[in-house]
């Protein structure tokens, strides 16, 4: 308590000394405009002063510009004042009227200055000044200086200092097994410096983290420091770049000195591209971009300063984007490492699932294998979310643990959407949804590939799907031949020819399929080459985001014929999978109309049940020969 008692004293007598000189400038201030009874002189009419003047009894008058001040010979009455004033007006002949009544007048003697006024101009605007900045300056160590107003060139990274309690470490990520073999170096360096030294090896000073959104590069950055035990700078992109030109280039200047006061450590910059994109198209244009430049530019020079007597600084950084990154940032010295952190295999989804399963109190006997099987594609942030959509849906119905029917649920909720029983649609509506998610059914059922048909729901969900038929993968593939993209193909037009199959028309609710199937069909004939007309050549530009996704790449500069032969094979691809899809549930129409009016009575069919109907499905000739 004593020592709290006397760190408070300075601030205290501070404020009192502060108060003190805002008040002596209060008071010098409203000096300023106090009336002064000596300076107070009656004012009369210019006409009166005129009338004075011709009756000769002014003596003499003192003329400013906005005030003329005169003296009369005698009182007009006793005790009335012999000073008094009056405003003048334009009057040229007033100095002759003068002259001529033999009255003396001259220009007003200056004025003497006021001491308080003099003391006001010369004391109060440097005392605003210092209290301003006194403020600032306070405002500025605030919080370790990072909030002021005056602080905008500091670093705004955040220091994390693992412990005990809090460490991140490789196992508490999972599914990347490359990517922690190629950081494990790193850690080891930071651990052992002298080794790689005596050798003369040379660890690299950037390593640079790709992959699409999710795969866990941010945690994977933490787990290499929770492993080396070192301080973790981390800070976004985005925060070096301001309003202030220059603040940016300060900000790294002071990152790189904090990390050097606490090396070993390692630096992570999310988002490198925000600040680290081509400077090939800037064009020399003032401004935002201008700012990004400088900030690249002392970056760049920043990386190179560290010579071998420093201790060990790691640059750590993560991009979604990493083909628009500068290329003197990816040369040897820089970030001459790239690590890839892609999404995870089969092992590497349950090994994710086991550990965020640890974080949620799951009901006996259910089976991981099966929700590992039936997510592929999906990021380690998606098996996290799933998990945790799974614990809150098992909450919502009043369970104590989450059970294997609140898992398949949330992956049907991350991939198709809500459900939306609110949203009624009418017999002759839902009798549609029923006979396209059932075509979508029997012709996946029947196509090759390493996808089974899992579940046929006509209950609405997400933003505008009236209905859904979930495939599931029964293998991990990385590949897929002209024949299974035929059949996928075949599959997304399932549910538009049961549509024309059964009543003769179509319908507005195959458009997502139609746009799907055409992108495929596109992709075979322009980047697969698998066309037997065009050969095997590429004709889409393979540019934009690996990882982002986004739209089709353009289509190269062709010739007309070219392009209409492209057009033309896309077009055949799409009818002979049209075509194959029509002679399957032509051949299937019963099992069609079978499996459409029990979907209409249950509204969801899955699991064995669904097997057993789809079982009886079989292959037309003529369709396997097409094929």
């Amino acid at each position: 308590m004593p020592i709290r008692q006397d760190d408070n004293r300075p601030s205290r007598r501070f404020g009192l000394i502060n108060l003190l000189l805002i008040g002596f400038g209060v008071l010098l201030l409203f000096s300023n405009f106090l009336p002064n009874p000596a300076t107070q002189v009656p004012r009369v009419p210019y006409s009166l002063f005129i009338d004075q003047v011709n009756d000769d009894t002014v003596r003499r008058a003192y003329i400013t510009s906005d005030q003329i001040r005169y003296e009369l010979k005698e009182a007009p009455a006793e005790g009335a004042p012999t000073v008094l004033a009056t405003t003048p007006i334009f009057d040229m002949d007033l100095p002759q009227r003068l002259e001529q009544h033999g009255v003396e007048f001259a220009a007003a003697p200056p004025r003497k200055p006021n001491f308080f006024t003099t003391l006001l101009s010369w004391v109060v605007p440097p005392l605003i000044f210092i209290l301003v900045l006194q403020f600032f300056a306070r405002r500025s160590g605030m919080g370790g200086g990072a909030q002021g107003a005056l602080s905008f060139t500091k670093s705004k990274a955040r220091v994390y200092v693992p412990d005990e309690e809090s460490r991140v470490t490789f196992a508490d990520v999972a599914g990347v097994d490359e990517a922690k073999a190629e950081l494990t170096e790193i850690v080891d360096f930071l651990k052992k410096p002298e080794r790689y030294a005596a050798i003369g090896a040379r660890i690299p000073k950037g390593v640079l983290l790709v992959g699409p959104p999710g795969t866990g590069k941010t945690l994977l950055s933490k787990a290499v420091a929770g492993e080396a035990g070192v301080p973790f700078f981390i800070i976004s992109g985005s925060e070096f770049v301001e309003l202030f030109v220059g603040a940016g280039a300060a900000r790294v200047r002071d990152l790189f000195e904090e990390a050097k006061k606490k090396a070993p450590c390692i630096i992570f910059i999310d988002e490198l591209d925000a600040i680290g994109k081509s400077r090939s198209g800037s064009m020399g244009v003032v401004g935002g971009n201008d700012e990004r430049e400088q900030t690249l530019n002392q970056l760049l020079t920043e990386m190179d300063g560290f010579s071998a007597q420093d201790k060990p600084v790691i640059v750590l950084a993560a991009t979604n984007q990493p083909e628009t990154l500068d290329a003197a940032l990816l040369r040897p010295g820089r970030f001459d490492r790239q690590v890839l952190v892609d999404r995870p295999d089969l092992s590497g989804r349950r090994t994710i699932l086991d550990i965020y399963a640890k974080k949620v109190k799951l009901a006996p006997g259910v089976d991981l294998d099966r929700i590992a099987q039936a997510t592929a594609g999906f990021a380690g942030a998606d098996l996290a979310n799933l998990v945790n959509e799974a614990a809150l849906l098992a909450a919502r119905n009043m369970r104590t643990s989450v059970e294997q029917g609140d898992l398949n649920e949330a992956i049907e909720r991350v991939v198709a959407g809500l459900e939306k029983k609110s949203r009624v649609l009418q017999p002759d509506e839902k009798k549609v949804v029923a006979y396209h998610e059932v075509g979508h059914a029997i012709v996946g059922h029947l196509m090759p590939g390493g996808s089974k048909v899992a579940k046929i729901s006509i209950v609405p969900r997400g933003m505008s799907a009236l209905g859904y038929t979930l495939q599931l993968p029964t293998e991990e593939r990385f590949l897929n031949s002209k024949e299974d993209l035929e059949g996928q193909i075949a599959t997304l037009l399932g549910g538009r020819s049961a549509e024309e199959v059964v009543f003769g028309e179509v319908t507005t609710g195959a458009a997502n399929d139609l746009q799907r199937a055409t992108d495929i069909a596109e992709q075979m004939v322009g980047t697969f080459g698998m066309s037997e007309t065009l050969g095997p050549l590429a004709y889409d530009k393979q540019g934009g985001s690996r990882f982002l996704g986004g739209p089709t790449n353009p289509r190269r500069v062709v010739s007309d014929a070219t392009a209409q032969a492209i057009d033309k094979e896309v077009r055949g691809l799409v009818d002979r999978a049209h075509d194959r899809a029509l002679a399957i549930l032509r051949h299937n129409r019963d099992l069609l109309e079978r499996i459409s009016q029990e979907i209409l009575d249950k509204e969801v069919i899955e699991g064995d049940e669904l097997k057993d109907l789809l079982a009886s499905s079989t292959m037309p000739e003529e369709a396997a020969v097409a094929a």
